[in-house]
């Protein structure tokens, strides 16, 4: 086993229980004697600034200022209406009525939240994840809260933090992930936590807030915030653990509570990239990753008080691993992952659902949009362009379907090839197909109804929209 395998031993300050330890941990890795009470003593000079700039922060929040720009900023991610019915639309025609209200609420620390309303959405590999959708006022005060609390806390956040951070990216994420892969760092220890917003601890995060917010009025309406209830199907349940996904706090939160992750992998000296709760690690050999992922998961139970989700969990390959949609081979090359291919089929076979009874243009332009995102969000990706183009074609052969079956019956489908420019015979030949996905696999109209002709209906190409976007 290599030097660089050996996963580094706690430090002694972190077993000691001080303020050193209540932050998270060691920062980075003690090496040639570093000054460990120097470290400790950057930490609490960065306590004491952080507490500075929290303090009366409540009335930053409140301010006419911040809380508009909060509505603006609610508004432009748009979202439905609470248990309260309010849209944002209805908001927005009193709203300087509302925001002086707030103002007044939020100073004499008057202001509750409400209950969030519970709405069961899919999840991609199967089950339903369940959001909390809070009143658009609530989701103005959550955004003036997160707004503030941002400037505290980011800086201080792990380099190797990528989700819900100004200037950062999944894709950044996966591109570090690459780099270490390049220095053959292989193996990846994948750590899901399971269920991670529902399992939030509320006094551990009450705890680490207290330590940073000197205002405490902020903290008992973060408080309130976790402890508001969740109405769902009538029934309104309280919440004694998790922050909803859902709400402009909720990311915020999440990054607070994986610091503490991110502090203890950084004392370790091991690499790793973290979005929101998806973290993986990389080492150099199965036997140092195995141990690694081992002690992590009891640090993470028994110090983090959350849950590990051992089926998904594990020790693999790099090349075995989907990370943020992606896979990084072992030769560092980013390719799009088989589950995410796998999920647009089943968003392109929703769009082209031949019972529909929509325009083909429609469907087109619907395409596009599926296309014109994913090949955005994929646009780093430097191999399996044959892949794409593979796809392009099961796309445009799934579009032929829906504009054949528009025509019902054979005859009209014969007319509608000949004004392809499709021959007699051939037309003839190609109705005489009994199903409507060979049909749309016949050469003669392949040939009619090939990518120029898509291409002058306005279908764009996954193949090329990811050229352009690299």
């Amino acid at each position: 086993m290599s030097k660089d395998d050996k996963e580094p031993k706690q430090s002694r300050s972190y077993k000691q229980g001080n303020l050193f330890e209540s932050q998270g941990g060691a920062w980075g890795k003690a090496e040639g004697g570093t000054n460990r009470s120097a470290m400790r003593a950057e930490l609490s000079s960065r306590l004491v600034a952080q507490r500075a700039l929290t303090t009366g922060i409540v009335d930053k929040i409140s301010e006419h200022g911040s809380l508009a720009k909060a509505f603006k900023e609610v508004r432009s991610n748009q979202g439905a209406a609470g248990i309260d019915g309010v849209s944002l639309e209805e908001y927005e025609r009193r709203l300087t009525e509302h925001i002086g209200h707030l103002q007044e609420a939020l100073r004499k620390g008057t202001y509750r939240p409400q209950a969030v309303r519970g709405v069961e959405i899919p999840k991609p590999n199967g089950g339903k994840r369940l959001l909390g959708i809070p009143t658009v006022e609530d989701r103005v005060v959550q955004q003036s809260i997160q707004n503030a609390l941002q400037i505290v806390y980011d800086p201080y956040f792990s380099e190797y933090s990528y989700g819900f951070r100004p200037g950062r990216s999944a894709h950044q994420a996966v591109e570090q992930a690459a780099c270490y892969v390049m220095e053959g760092k292989v193996w990846v220890v994948d750590i899901d936590l399971k269920s991670f917003f529902d399992e939030i601890n509320h006094e551990r995060l009450m705890s680490r807030l207290g330590k940073v917010i000197s205002d405490e009025r902020l903290l008992k309406l973060i408080r309130r915030y976790l402890k508001a209830g969740m109405m769902q199907d009538g029934l309104c349940s309280q919440r004694i653990a998790g922050t909803p996904q859902g709400g402009p706090l909720s990311p915020l939160l999440s990054n607070i509570v994986l610091d503490e992750l991110d502090r203890e992998l950084e004392a370790r000296g091991l690499s790793f990239a973290r979005y929101a709760d998806d973290c993986n690690i990389f080492v150099k050999s199965q036997r140092s990753a195995q141990r690694v992922l081992a002690s992590l998961t009891r640090f993470i139970e028994e110090k983090l008080k959350l849950k590990i989700n051992r089926e998904k969990s594990g020790v693999r390959r790099c090349d075995q691993v989907k990370f943020l949609g992606h896979t990084v081979e072992q030769n560092g090359k980013i390719r799009i992952a088989d589950a995410s291919i796998k999920r647009l089929k089943m968003k392109i076979r929703e769009v082209t659902k031949r019972n529909r009874g929509l325009s083909f243009s429609r469907v087109i332009m619907e395409t596009n949009r599926v296309i014109q995102g994913w090949a955005v969000y994929y646009r780093r990706c430097n191999t399996w362009l044959s892949r794409l183009k593979e796809l392009d074609g099961w796309i445009r052969r799934r579009l032929r379907c829906y504009a054949l079956k528009q025509h019902q019956k054979r005859y009209p489908t014969y007319r509608f090839l000949r004004s392809l420019g499709l021959g007699e015979n051939q037309a003839w030949a190609a109705v005489m197909y009994r199903k409507w996905w060979p049909m749309a696999n016949y050469p003669p109209i392949l040939k009619v109804m090939g990518i120029r002709w898509f291409a002058e209906q306005g279908l764009k190409s996954l193949a090329e929209v990811q050229a352009v976007k690299r």
